[in-house]
């Protein structure tokens, strides 16, 4: 659209070399955005159907942290503490992808038995973004279908790399 904007208003378009630097590239049909995975330095390659964190362009898509990996701590916790770990969890990969939390445009929650924990959950989130806070949503489940054991929440969440 800037592109757009640009020429209409009689400057040039952006070269090729600028939309790849932008991360994106002309596919046959139009601008396709580049994919670029980045990964926790802190552990081993995820699963292979799924990546920590994928870039494209300036924007950063993270998966789902679980707020209690035991390779992290012995106990799993209250939905407080796993909100907490997994939000620290989540700056250690927007650093490690040249971002922040101030960058965070959009957070969502999976939270179990959220009529129980939503309130913990939001003691373990205040503090972790600067204002003004993302955007948030949360959807709720029974604790036996969160995909683990002991897991209270799972937080993913967009943002953008300056």
């Amino acid at each position: 659209m800037a592109a757009g904007l640009a020429t209409v208003a009689g400057a040039a378009a952006p070269t090729a070399a600028a939309r790849t630097a932008q991360g994106r590239t002309r596919g046959s049909d139009g601008w396709a955005p580049t994919k670029l995975a980045i990964n926790r330095p802190d552990r081993k390659a995820p699963h292979p159907l799924l990546s920590h964190c994928v870039r494209s362009g300036h924007l950063l898509f993270l998966a789902g942290i679980g707020g209690w990996y035991p390779e992290d701590r012995a106990e799993p916790g209250d939905a407080k503490l796993q909100t907490d770990s997994a939000l620290k969890a989540m700056r250690l990969i927007l650093e490690t992808a040249g971002s922040s939390m101030a960058n965070v445009l959009k957070v969502h929650m999976t939270v179990a038995e959220p009529n129980r924990n939503l309130t913990l959950v939001n003691e373990g989130y205040r503090g972790h973004f600067p204002d003004p806070p993302p955007a948030r949503s949360f959807s709720g489940c029974g604790a036996d279908q969160m995909g683990r054991d002991h897991v209270l929440i799972q937080i993913d969440c967009v943002a953008y790399v300056d």
